[in-house]
């Protein structure tokens, strides 16, 4: 299997090289990641000028491409412009949980959606920042849950997120706000974003946001396709035959 590695908390995230690791199980593996911290980048490319890519060495078998743009670049250099071919890209660990509306701003799911576009299969892993440095050991078991279900084999894309110990596996949908901001006053005119909780926990494990926040990993199927479909369905009669 031929995997690339993305994130978007850059090339110095502390949990990049045990990701590289882990996934050097499953085959062979291609590092392409931000230069620097791209959070809440969203789906954001460059189109307008140059951006640089350099090779680092992050361990003396391990060699990275550190790219100054958006983990969305990073897919599209390691594919469009390295002309590289990929069975499998693994976005992340990223230091926070991308769940509920809030995946809409997030880089780390962005790169799933950009692999999608290219027609590659993805998987996003997200965790708390308390388990940052633990979360790679769950990734064995969730591994294990995919190959066991055939996920892979059933559809392209998932968002996995990881609780401190966990106590299962749930199959989960899109839950609503996790987060929100204040904007704080500063001088001369500026403002600062003050980022706030705002979960309301139902208790719903058919959800991404109450099902991780109650303790259980969350693996969400993900879709490209902006369109509303049973709007469209039931609106498309209007069309003229």
């Amino acid at each position: 299997m031929r995997i690339l590695i993305t994130n978007d908390d850059s090339i110095s995230a502390t949990q990049l090289l045990p990701l590289i690791r882990w996934c050097q199980k499953l085959g062979e593996v291609t590092v392409v990641v931000p230069e620097f911290e791209q959070s809440g980048m969203s789906h954001a490319i460059e189109i307008h000028k140059s951006f640089r890519a350099t090779q680092r060495q992050l361990a003396p078998d391990i060699t990275a491409w550190a790219v100054d743009s958006s983990p969305a670049d990073c897919v599209r250099f390691a594919i469009l412009g390295l002309h590289m071919e990929f069975d499998l890209v693994i976005s992340g660990i990223n230091k926070g949980y991308n769940i509920g509306s809030d995946i809409m701003y997030s880089g780390t799911v962005a790169a799933l959606f950009e692999a999608a576009a290219l027609d590659v299969p993805a998987i996003a892993f997200s965790t708390s920042p308390s388990n940052y440095e633990n979360a790679v050991h769950s990734l064995d078991e969730v591994w294990a849950y995919f190959k066991k279900n055939k996920l892979l084999e059933q559809h392209n894309l998932y968002n996995v997120n990881i609780p401190p110990h966990p106590k299962s596996i749930r199959i989960t949908c899109q839950g609503g706000p996790y987060y929100s901001d204040d904007f704080k006053p500063e001088e001369n005119d500026y403002y600062h974003p003050m980022g706030k909780c705002v979960h309301v926990n139902h208790g719903d494990l058919t959800l991404d946001t109450d099902a991780t926040i109650t303790g259980h990993i969350s693996i969400m199927p993900m879709t490209i396709i902006r369109a509303d479909m049973d709007m469209y369905r039931k609106l498309s009669q209007l069309n003229e035959p």
